[in-house]
């Protein structure tokens, strides 16, 4: 088996969740179809804890309230808003906006620890974020006034992820990677059924039926065998294989499948919309090639880089 096709079989998955998810939403809404993505996900990543690491794992040894904070602001924080935020956006730009999770990763680490990131890689950043931007406006910025909510939604939901992965290694970096994605999933389940019920019992939430759960089967299915369980897994030996930096790379290629789909799908992008993501893809290359580059120094800051880069992708369950 080649050393890539695990992190690209991961990334391929996360690129076309996005618009299964956006069609499977038209039946079933984002709170239900999140509490039964992991509702289920959370069950299986436990039995692979408790298979590869013996059934001790399973405890959270006093820190469950932590894990419920972090699992809340990465699982329901993540995927409430950026489901709740497809509604008002297209999964063409959810997927760019996702793609920038690494380098919003080392954003947020450098506003939470002072480690500021090298002159060049900040220039790489903000020309990430420069064809965001342009692919958000597109070739009318009167409509783009008006669905920006939903992209603001969705990088909203993107900053709950990224906060979430960075407690891996400064709140958890005793628990494997198995372990901090299952535990941290199941608590943080917990908020997501919560919240449904809360909205199910006060009106603002409909209960899907039957026939609207048949009807959406498929995209649950998807999201929930290949958007959760698949990806994870393949992100996760992809990292082992290839290093952080080396798989970080795939991640460009996320919004490059949701483009493809949505364009066989009939969808064609604005020349200006298509602009800004070459122009964002680029950047983001070039970001990640900076924080591969050996760091001239005995290092604080670079090493910081590529750990955050780690943390923002190694466990990437949702999307």
């Amino acid at each position: 088996m080649p050393r890539f096709l695990p992190s690209l079989l991961a990334v391929l998955c996360w690129g076309g969740m996005f618009p299964i998810a956006d069609a499977a939403m038209d039946h079933v809404d984002a709170a239900h179809i999140t509490s039964i993505r992991y509702g289920v996900a959370s069950l299986v990543f436990l039995a692979l804890l408790a298979a590869f690491e013996g059934r001790t794992a399973l405890r959270y040894d006093g820190r469950f309230g932590r894990a419920l904070l972090f699992g809340t602001l990465g699982f329901a924080g993540f995927n409430l808003l950026s489901y709740a935020g497809l509604r008002h956006t297209t999964p063409q730009h959810a997927s760019l906006i996702a793609a920038t999770l690494p380098v919003l990763t080392v954003l947020t680490r450098w506003r939470l620890t002072g480690e500021r990131p090298s002159s060049r890689l900040l220039a790489f950043i903000g020309a990430a974020f420069a064809g965001v931007a342009l692919v958000v406006v597109g070739d009318d910025p009167a409509a783009a006034a008006k669905g920006g909510v939903g992209d603001l939604l969705v990088l909203a939901g993107a900053l709950c992820w990224v906060r979430y992965t960075l407690s891996a290694a400064s709140e958890f970096g005793d628990w494997s990677p198995l372990r901090f994605t299952a535990l941290s999933a199941a608590a943080g389940t917990l908020s997501i059924l919560s919240i449904t019920a809360v909205g199910d019992i006060s009106g603002l939430l409909s209960p899907p039926n039957l026939g609207e759960v048949g009807a959406a089967g498929w995209g649950i299915a998807y999201v929930i065998v290949f958007g959760a369980v698949v990806a994870v897994l393949g992100w996760n030996a992809g990292v082992k294989r290839l290093g952080a930096a080396n798989a970080a790379l795939f991640m460009n290629l996320v919004p490059v499948t949701t483009f493809t789909i949505q364009a066989v799908r009939g969808a064609t992008p604005g020349a200006v919309e298509l602009l800004g993501a070459a122009v964002t893809l680029a950047a983001l290359v070039a970001a990640n090639a900076t924080l591969r580059a050996p760091a001239p120094a005995p290092a604080v800051s670079e090493d910081a880089e590529l750990e955050a880069v780690r943390a923002g992708v190694a466990v990437r369950v949702a999307a």
